[in-house]
């Protein structure tokens, strides 16, 4: 039997163990963002760590960062000059509240039908071990095709904040000519797909200020400007009727669809029926000339994410605000610069500021867009991977949220980012009752057996 049979062979008859490993590594509470569960983080590296050297990885090590460690292994083959592959996962994972929302313990891993649900189930041990797993079955069936090398990070759900300083001081460790990051999810359970592309993001504070403190509105309204009118009409006047953004500029660097690329995305099974079912809105709003596929995946986008002025308590109080705030992000594609986006909003600003007010703009986070090329050996070896073990050939997609570490891999390391993930889109990640489908999760096991098989070939 040749070695990749053998793999597949393993990871089918070890599928029981591999279940309850993962049930284990949920167990543990490792929330990032809460200091009570700093040593649960803490156990979760040492529990992963232990795991990489039981199946054979070398060199394993919990390496410390400004925050939580990063846990290192590699597994390095005999024949010269293969082909080294970087695997990306977090281990960490966000807060259970509301925790009555929950049906069962959020971390009392509960199996029913084909879904196990706790939290991180999905988001994203499940995918961590996937990885784990294959690696293992590949390192049982003798010797691997490739190098493999882990980054396992502790700090995903806060954003990562030592991630790239850790990234450069050890850049000679981590160097690879390809990653693999499968922290991204499928289209369905019978659907694999490839994430191609990711939006980077651009998220502010803007806050407007007029009078010193809160005022009568019956004795200074008319008077003094309102702080929180003017907030409402600069955002009003960020999109057009079109639904395009107003900022000065803010398209220059936005890349077209070319033919090809939309009729990729058009095989995906996202019809404007899908986004009306799963948002229970009653109609879709976007830029003139681009389907919702297009809209959410390849488009840049402006949003409000969060309104506070004045009184808005129970009942009335008649006040003129002091000040008015708004969360404002933006979601970019590639080539367009966060920094440049940046000055392309105050610009807007600046334009538009009447004499009776100033303002403040915070940067709270920032990442530049992603993208990449979908004839990579690596991500033809994926595909194929992918199609092996659905017995159907996977569709491509860009995702609209962003994977910071995607962008910083590129810029320092030099290498591609191969994406995928085996969480399905109602497995609830950051919400009550996440869940993963195991029949899924087995699957995509097997297609990372073949991924590294056909790296190894390609």
């Amino acid at each position: 039997m040749d070695p990749r049979s053998k793999a597949l062979e393993y990871a089918v008859s070890h599928q029981a163990e591999f279940l309850e490993q993962l049930k284990d590594l949920i167990r543990i509470p490792s929330i990032s963002t809460a200091p009570e569960n700093n040593g649960d983080v803490q156990k979760t590296a040492e529990w992963l760590a232990h795991k990489l050297t039981r199946i054979g990885m070398k060199n394993v090590q919990i390496l410390p960062t400004g925050g939580h460690p990063v846990v290192y292994g590699e597994c390095i083959c005999a024949r010269e000059n293969a082909p080294t592959v970087l695997v990306y996962g977090h281990y960490d994972v966000q807060p259970v509240d509301p925790l009555e929302l929950w049906t069962t313990e959020p971390f009392n891993p509960s199996q029913r039908g084909e879904n196990l649900y706790a939290r991180g189930a999905s988001d994203m041990k499940g995918q961590v071990m996937a990885s784990i797993d294959a690696v293992e079955a590949v390192m049982m069936a003798g010797e691997p095709p490739v190098n493999i090398k882990f980054i396992l990070e502790g700090e995903e759900e806060i954003g990562s904040p030592n991630l790239v300083p850790f990234i450069k001081a050890y850049r000679e460790l981590l160097s690879c000519d390809v990653a693999l990051n499968p922290d991204c999810g499928m289209i369905g359970a019978d659907a694999p797909t490839i994430t191609y592309a990711l939006r980077g993001l651009a998220y502010f504070e803007l806050r407007v200020y007029g009078p010193e403190h809160d005022l009568h509105s019956g004795l200074y309204g008319g008077a003094v400007h309102n702080p929180a009118i003017v907030l409402a009409e600069w955002i009003a006047g960020m999109h057009d009727a079109d639904g395009r953004i107003t900022l000065p500029g803010f398209y220059d660097r936005v890349r077209s669809l070319d033919a090809e690329e939309r009729a990729q995305l058009a095989r995906l099974p996202l019809s404007e029926a899908h986004f009306l079912a799963m948002t229970g809105v009653s109609a879709l709003f976007g830029e003139k000339g681009y389907t919702p596929v297009e809209q959410v995946g390849a488009r840049p986008t402006l949003d409000v994410n969060g309104l506070y002025s004045g009184f808005i308590g129970a009942g009335s109080k008649t006040v003129l605000p002091a000040y008015a705030m708004a969360k404002i992000s933006m979601r970019l594609v590639p080539d367009q610069d966060p920094a440049e986006v940046q000055d392309q909003l105050i610009a807007y600003l600046n334009a538009r500021t009447p004499k009776t007010v100033r303002w403040e703009l915070t940067n709270h986070s920032s990442s530049k867009a992603s993208i990449s090329d979908i004839h990579h050996p690596a991500v033809k070896s994926l595909v194929d991977g992918l199609a092996a073990a659905w017995g159907t050939a996977p569709l491509y997609k860009r995702e609209g949220g962003s994977v910071p570490i995607v962008g910083d891999m590129q810029r320092i390391l030099g290498v591609e980012s191969v994406l995928t993930g085996f969480g399905l889109s109602d497995d609830n990640i950051h919400a009550p009752n996440e869940k993963l489908h195991l029949p899924t999760w087995y699957k995509g096991i097997q297609s990372l057996i073949h991924f590294f098989y056909n790296y190894g070939q390609a």
